[in-house]
C-alpha cells in the first residue's frame, strides 16, 4: 500500500467518523425538541398526535376540575382553548386566569395530556406569542394600573 492510498483511507474514514458523529447529536438534538404552540395554532394546524409540546396561554375561567391528583382544565389564547388533563401536584401560583405553560402530548381524542405545568408568577413565563395574542384581544394586563 503506497503512502497516497493509505492516506486517502485515513481521510475516508476520518469523514466516515465525522458524518456518525453529526448524524448522532442531529438525532440526540430532534428528540429532544419541545415545540411550542398556542392554542390558536393546535386548533388552525394538524399537530401530529403523540409529538411532545408545549402550549402557553390562560387558564380558562370556570373550565377548572379536580378529580382527586387529577385536574383538567383548558387553556385559552382567548379566541380558542384546548382541554387539558394533568395528574400531579399543580403549582402553588396556578388558578383561573392565571397565565400557564403546560408540556405533554396531544392524544387521539384532542385531549392535551400535560406532563409538567408551570404558572406565570411574571412575564418570564408568558411566550411572547401569548402574550402578543392577549395584548391583541385586550386582555393583556401589563400591571399597570389605568387612572
Amino acid at each position: 500500500m503506497t503512502r497516497k492510498q493509505r492516506r486517502l483511507y485515513f481521510v475516508l474514514l476520518g469523514m466516515l467518523a465525522l458524518g456518525g458523529a453529526v448524524a448522532l447529536v442531529l438525532t440526540a438534538i430532534s428528540d429532544s425538541l419541545v415545540y411550542f404552540y398556542s392554542p390558536t395554532d393546535i386548533v388552525e394546524q394538524r399537530i401530529p398526535e403523540g409529538r411532545r409540546m408545549r402550549i402557553g396561554g390562560l387558564v380558562e375561567n370556570d373550565s377548572l376540575v379536580k378529580d382527586g391528583k387529577t385536574v383538567t382544565f383548558k387553556v385559552t389564547d382567548v379566541t380558542n382553548a384546548v382541554p387539558v388533563t394533568y395528574t400531579g401536584v399543580l403549582p402553588d401560583l396556578f388558578r383561573e386566569g392565571q397565565g400557564v405553560v403546560v408540556e405533554g402530548r396531544m392524544d387521539k381524542g384532542g385531549q392535551f395530556k400535560a406532563t409538567e405545568v408551570l404558572a406565570k408568577h411574571d412575564e418570564n413565563y408568558m411566550p411572547k406569542e401569548v402574550a402578543d395574542a392577549l395584548k391583541k384581544s385586550g386582555q393583556w394586563n401589563d400591571g399597570k394600573q389605568q387612572k
